[in-house]
């Protein structure tokens, strides 16, 4: 440690024996598996976050995520001595402060950084010497020290001699059993040689690896290139997928034969468009900043364009669908959309395609239902509010005849998709996992 400050080798030395008060700001998918991998290793944690109603129920041990069962939160409070606060004044108590956020677009797909422009603030209002500040909010390159770092020295205190400051990229991945938050190398990026060797060193107490880059610039820049690879090539299987149905080849099929090359290739999977909090979101931080630099982006703008267009696809393959086997328009037909989640075996329906799917059916005149085995009513949300308190109807044989169409949008384990291809007249299926065969009425259209 020779390379850094005698302040720093004490910061470290606190870690090492989890005296170090850790304070987690955002207790949703990321804040909340990292406040239960720093109480593993017996740290004294403390969430923040502004919904009372998350705080009121992690204090009294429920959890409001479906991978973390309240048996787990429970012990976070009764064993580990974690509680959960909406008064941010306790941060200037904690020594590591780790900022976990929304960053989410603007209706006009442009940042958002309203909820890291807010925390920076909180937090500098309390901000002391020798705090450690690390953000994990998906961002694009130079957030860290253009906007946060100058949030929080607006207050006096500087970067880099009063307090630490870093950008760590989250790589949480919902309902992955294998690569857990624990498993997965956490990428680590700071102001100095003094915030890279205290966040490295925080980090390597409760992840079992990390990966130290040059700056937090360099750090954001990985988690937008992580995303950006999906999502292009996503766009590409999903536009392959277009071209071969019009040959009548299966794209399924294609891939899984291609994924036998045991080099030079690696099998991604179409679907009716992108989900989740990062991929369908993240390439659109770096399209914006990259006009700072007058850089064009067609080939990431191109994949955005691609995957959003995806539910148009699958839709105008529904109303064919139901054209050529009944003569039915999509006005007036009852569908049943299986799955609203961003993807399988989980319960986050953040930016997930078939939202948008029930929103123009229904704008079409369809009479849409949903089942979700993970999601039982649909929560309030910013962009598709209007859907909230719709609830999950119960998934049976006369169910499945009383619809026109069965829509497979995700494609959870939990359902019997040989139930489904037995009594449903139609399926158009964006997932594959419809069944075929004797005793299955189905007509099954792939999408």
């Amino acid at each position: 440690m020779s390379d850094i400050s005698e302040a720093a080798a004490d910061f470290i030395g606190r870690i090492e024996t989890s005296e170090v008060k850790v304070g987690i700001i955002g207790l949703g998918y990321v804040g909340l598996p990292l406040v239960q991998l720093f109480c593993r290793q017996s740290f004294l944690v403390t969430g923040f976050d502004i919904d009372e109603d998350k705080v009121a129920k992690l204090n009294a041990g429920e959890s409001y995520i479906g991978h973390i069962s309240s048996e787990d939160v429970r012990g976070l409070v009764d064993s580990a001595g974690f509680k959960a606060t909406s008064d941010f004044d306790q941060l200037a108590a904690m020594d590591a402060i780790i900022v976990c956020v929304p960053t989410p677009l603007t209706r006009h797909r442009e940042p958002d950084l309203t909820a890291v422009t807010e925390t920076s603030k909180a937090i500098a209002k309390r901000l002391r010497p020798g705090q450690l500040v690390v953000l994990e909010s998906s961002t694009f390159p130079g957030t860290t020290d253009e906007i946060v770092k100058s949030v929080l020295e607006a207050g006096g205190l500087k970067a880099g001699s009063d307090f630490y400051l870093a950008y760590s990229p989250e790589r949480e991945d919902p309902g992955n059993k294998i690569h857990t938050a624990q498993t997965t190398p956490k990428v680590v990026g700071a102001d100095g040689a003094d915030a890279a060797a205290i966040t490295n060193a925080l980090y390597s107490k409760v992840i079992d690896a990390t990966v130290l880059v040059s700056s937090s610039r360099t750090a954001e820049a990985v988690k937008l290139t992580e995303n950006i690879f999906r999502s292009v090539n996503i766009a590409l299987v999903n536009e392959l997928k277009v071209i071969f149905d019009k040959m009548d080849i299966d794209v399924w099929e294609v891939i899984d034969a291609a994924a036998s090359k045991p080099f030079g290739f690696m099998p991604f999977y179409p679907g009716p468009g992108l989900g989740g909090h990062c991929i369908p979101i993240d390439p659109f931080y770096l399209t914006w900043k990259a006009r700072e630099f007058d850089v064009p982006t067609r080939f990431i703008e191109l994949a955005g364009e691609i995957n959003t267009d995806m539910p148009n696809y699958v839709i105008s393959k529904l109303a064919q669908a139901l054209n050529d086997h009944f003569s039915r328009s999509v006005k007036g037909s009852r569908i049943l959309t299986l799955g609203i989640a961003y993807k399988k075996d989980i319960d986050d329906m953040r930016e997930s395609p078939s939202l948008v799917l029930i929103e123009r059916l229904e704008a079409a005149g369809a009479i849409v239902d949903f089942h979700d085995p993970f999601i039982p009513e649909i929560p309030h949300t910013r962009e598709h509010d209007h859907l909230a308190e719709r609830r999950s109807v119960a998934l049976t044989p006369d169910l499945l005849k009383g619809y026109h169409a069965v829509l497979i949008a995700t494609d959870h384990s939990t359902v019997d998709y040989e139930m489904v291809s037995q009594h449903a007249p139609l399926i158009v299926d964006t997932r594959n996992k419809a069944h075929r065969g004797d005793g299955l009425n189905a007509i099954i259209v792939k999408a």
